[in-house]
Formats: C-alpha cells, structure tokens, sequence
C-alpha cells in the first residue's frame, strides 16, 4: 500500500487520499470478513467437541437422562444457528431465543425439586416471555418480510 502513495506522489499527481481509503476499507473488510470466518469454525468446532463429549458420557453412562437430552438440543440449536450464519451472514434472533428456552427449562426438569416456589414461577414467566418474544418475531416476519437484496 505504501508502494501504491509513493508512486502516486512521484508521479507528480499527489496523493489519492480517496484511492488510499478504498484499499483501507478492502484490507479491513477483508480481515473482519476473515476474524469472523475463524471465529465461526472455532465456535462450530467447540459446539460438535461439547456435543461428542456429552454424548459419549451418556454412552458410558449407559443411559441417557433428561438432562443431556436438553443439554444434546442446546447443541443442535447452537449448531444451526452457526451454520445459518455461515451460509447467510445473518445471526436468528430466534435461534438464541429458542436455546434460551431449552437451556431455562434444562434448568427447570433437573432443579424444580430443591428450588424454591418463587424461583420456578420466575423462570416460568421468563420461558412465558421468551415464548411470547418468538411469536413476535415469527409475526412480524411474516407480515414484515424482508425486503430481498440488489
């Protein structure tokens, strides 16, 4: 880049500021565009490494609990949603809102007999919300659809 003002400026034409800040913004999308691919395939390869193990607990375990049911669709979640992001460069809200609601009521079959009466109804009203969230989505999708792109 700095071969790229030099000769610029040898030239006798001065320096192209605007010629300088498109390869900018080109090297720094280009870096971004890279830190989130590894990023996704560290977060993708973490999501298959967590299920495996917690699969292979269950095997050794010789049964499969409740618990690392939830706990396998959490991972199912997780891994769509990364793989919807892959393909489409768009994180679904939904998504996050579906694994907090696998991950509340994880919470809510394996703690609901030793937690108090007031922590079950608060986490109840959060699914309720949550729930209530996901419908407001899914509605305004549907009337709202997006617009496609150019």
């Amino acid at each position: 880049m700095c071969e790229l003002v030099f000769a610029s400026v040898r030239a006798g034409g001065g320096i192209n500021v605007k010629l300088i800040n498109e390869k900018i913004k080109k090297v720094g999308n280009g870096l971004v565009d890279a830190f989130q691919l590894m990023g996704l395939f560290v977060i993708g390869g973490t999501v298959v490494w967590a299920a495996v193990h917690e699969y292979l607990q269950m095997i050794a375990q010789g049964r499969a609990g409740l618990d690392g049911i939830l706990l396998l669709f959490i991972y199912l979640e997780l891994g769509a949603m990364v793989g919807i992001y892959f393909k489409t460069s768009h994180l679904p809200v939904r998504f996050l809102l579906y694994i907090a609601i696998t991950a509340l009521t994880r919470l809510l079959a394996i703690d609901a007999k030793t937690m108090p009466d007031q922590h079950i109804l608060v986490i109840t009203g959060a699914i309720v919300l949550l729930v209530m969230a996901v419908a407001t989505i899914s509605i305004v999708r549907f009337k709202f659809p997006e617009k496609e792109s150019p």
